[in-house]
């Protein structure tokens, strides 16, 4: 008679206990023992660990297997167990390990192979050498390769001017065809760093001087720090692009007025004081983009949208049928953001100051009422064309935005002429004019200079406005949440919270002080962890196109399908252009946006 001591362990996970009778069987290379019930019934509670016993009429050899069931015809109530492991001991003193693992419901049955670890030492200098199964996720290796790229060359100009570009901010930069009068660069200052012979005013008329400026950021109420307000500059940054057709930025200035004691940085100052004026300009941008090009301008227009079409459209309308997928737990998530991101005493509130977010807002609506149509700004081709933006080279955002506006548009025109042959039926259709004048009354407050229409008359402004409407909760959406991870998760790239005003005079600062400068290891963890939270895709992600089964109308369904079709060929081609990339840009791939504003 042989016999086996089994030592059996739950797991440390909520509620891994359970009770229920627990049968194992020892398969060995030279037979198999009974089936063996662990006497007694087996109460089992969190962290318990339970010795038993399993005996065999011959002993069984080098152990191969151990199976284990959970009892199918036990009358308590069904619960399930997190068996942790299983450590057997056999007649001739080894100890044999089985790893288990899992949750075990009644009725289930494992089979767990044992064994034993072998410390070698792993040779083994190139990751891909490594099988398949054993390296990263196509995914989480694209986030590490880029999260290590952007710690190389977050320091770089050329990576700096990239991200106006292909960021998480896209919306920022523009041409500049004449300096704004509080921005008093000189043809002597950036002489060093435009081409042989020609000026700075020679390259405005050419189309290669960019600017961006964060004037709307000016003013704003910031948090209180060891007893002094945290800095939040409301920079001005020109940009050149070279005759090499790299984009590289040309002269910082650190507030919107200029003065002795707000010089204007230029690359060939001190390594330092050069690296500090671009961190600030990374801060204000991060903040700029998570509040007012995100959360401005796609989750609380979406939300606008969302509302007025499930209090204006009736589900049997066709525009409640197309547009409902692309509103589904947008008003979910905006309520959470609320209480867990944005609401009185939430992060943003605590990372930037009372009050700060709802300044910025009534900035935002200001600085569009003044100088500029959002309705226009979230029109891509319109967009792109105000900032003067339609031939910059390396532009991906650009590239990939203006062909998900087109395949939206066509798919849009397709159905909406399919319902509304004729402008008449446009201009006629009361629900769909009350869904244009809530958007217009409630969500923009009646300002004509924010460029939503009141009413539509004709077809081609329905079309139009409905495209505008599923790209921002799509597209735009996708290029503003998808890369936080990417870029914004090595902190001094994408840095939520600066402890140091920026510096009044050149030549003074140190490496010192721009770590000092730098938020501390415990805020780094938990902006990180917001990035993460942001851009996280669950396992309920939908991709654009995707429609639930509420048209009934066979042409409709093709149309779908057409749209799918024409999505599917350009994912193909953004996935062949980013191979050959040195930093990929996937966010405007369709099979990566998500059809709603859902998280």
């Amino acid at each position: 008679m042989a016999e086996y001591p089994l030592t059996v362990t739950t797991g440390d996970v909520l509620h891994a206990g359970a009770f229920d009778n627990v049968y194992v069987t020892l398969v060995g290379a030279q037979g198999r023992s009974n089936r063996t019930q662990l006497i007694g019934g087996f109460t089992v509670s969190d962290l318990q660990v339970g010795t038993f016993s399993v005996t065999s009429a011959f002993t069984l050899g080098f152990l191969l297997l151990l199976q284990v069931e959970k009892d199918p015809f036990h009358e308590s109530e069904a619960k399930p167990w997190f068996c942790s492991t299983i450590a057997v001991r056999t007649p001739e003193d080894d100890d044999v390990f089985f790893p288990c693992y899992k949750w075990l419901s009644r009725g289930d049955l494992v089979l767990l192979r044992g064994g034993r670890g072998m410390a070698f030492v792993l040779n083994i200098k190139e990751p891909n050498s490594l099988p398949a199964e054993d390296r990263f996720s196509f995914s989480k290796a694209k986030h590490s390769a880029y999260r290590r790229k952007v710690s190389q060359l977050w320091k770089n100009d050329d990576f700096f001017a990239y991200q106006f570009l292909n960021g998480v901010n896209p919306y920022m930069i523009r041409r500049c065809s004449k300096l704004p009068p509080n921005f008093p660069v000189t043809d002597e200052m950036v002489k060093p760093f435009l081409a042989k012979g020609t000026t700075l005013t020679k390259e405005m008329e050419i189309g290669n001087i960019f600017i961006v400026d964060y004037k709307i950021m000016e003013g704003l109420p910031t948090t209180v720090l060891d007893g002094k307000r945290v800095p939040l500059t409301a920079a001005l940054c020109l940009l050149y692009m070279t005759n090499e057709k790299k984009l590289r930025p040309l002269a910082i200035q650190l507030g919107q007025q200029p003065s002795q004691d707000n010089p204007i940085f230029l690359p060939s100052d001190s390594e330092a004081d050069w690296l500090l004026a671009k961190l600030h300009v990374r801060h204000v941008d991060t903040l700029h983009g998570l509040l007012v090009s995100h959360l401005h301008n796609t989750h609380l227009v979406a939300e606008v949208f969302a509302m007025a079409t499930l209090r204006n459209l009736p589900m049997i309308h066709p525009l409640h049928k197309l547009l409902i997928p692309h509103h589904r737990s947008t008003l979910f998530v905006n309520t959470v953001a609320r209480a867990l991101l944005y609401g009185p005493g939430r992060f943003f509130d605590n990372v930037c100051g009372e009050n700060f977010l709802w300044c910025l807002i009534s900035n935002v609506s200001l600085e569009q009422a003044i100088d500029q149509s959002l309705y226009a700004s979230l029109c891509a081709p319109d967009d792109i064309a105000a900032r003067g933006l339609e031939s910059v080279l390396n532009f991906y955002y650009r590239d990939d935005a203006l062909r998900m506006w087109n395949v939206i548009h066509s798919f849009v025109t397709a159905v909406v002429a399919y319902y509304y042959p004729l402008d008449s039926e446009v201009s006629a259709d009361s629900e769909l004019q009350q869904w244009v004048d809530e958007i217009f009354n409630y969500g923009f407050l009646g300002n004509a200079a924010s460029g939503f229409p009141s009413s539509l008359q004709n077809v081609e402004e329905l079309i139009k406005y409905v495209t505008m409407l599923i790209f921002t909760v799509s597209a735009r959406h996708a290029s503003l949440n998808s890369g936080q991870m990417d870029y914004l998760t090595w902190i001094p790239n994408g840095p939520l919270l600066l402890h140091l005003a920026p510096p009044t005079a050149k030549g003074n600062t140190t490496m010192e002080d721009i770590l000092t400068t730098l938020p501390d290891k415990s805020f780094g963890s938990l902006a990180m962890s917001l990035h993460w939270f942001l851009s996280e895709k669950y396992d309920d992600f939908v991709s654009l196109g995707h429609y639930p089964q509420r048209f009934s109308e066979p042409a409709v369904l093709r149309m779908i399908e057409d749209f799918q079709a024409e999505l599917s060929t350009i994912s193909d081609a953004i996935v062949k252009r980013n191979e050959e990339l040195q930093l990929p840009y996937p966010y405007l791939n369709p099979k990566e946006i998500e059809n709603s504003v859902s998280i």
